[in-house]
């Protein structure tokens, strides 16, 4: 597993992103769940992480396509294929994510 932060350096409404190949984006939505996806948009190299989090989506900052953090799986153009997503473990305070993506993932 992977470290991302503590909860606590994770207020929600926030991101933070796990730089690597491929670089991960923790999301902590407003309603307390955490998410892990591919931190790059599959239709342009941009960060995930620099998006905006709406409720369990996140809008790419370049050319607002919009993902669905639960599946990975764009909502609207232009983005047509998913980003990965992965497995979110909080331990003793501190959010961890699984280092392989999930078998589920779209």
């Amino acid at each position: 597993m992977i470290r991302a932060c503590t909860v606590d350096e994770l207020p929600p409404g926030e991101s933070v992103r796990i730089p690597g190949t491929p670089a991960i984006a923790v999301f902590h939505t407003d309603d307390g769940e955490l998410y892990a996806i591919d931190d790059t948009c599959t239709h342009q190299d941009a960060s995930l992480a620099d998006g905006w989090l709406e409720g369990c989506f996140v809008e790419c900052p370049l050319h607002a396509a919009l993902f669905d953090l639960r599946t990975g799986v764009p909502t609207c153009l232009p983005a047509k294929e998913p980003v990965r997503t992965y497995a979110v473990v909080v331990d003793e305070g501190v959010v961890y994510v699984r280092d392989a993506a999930k078998e589920d993932a779209a």
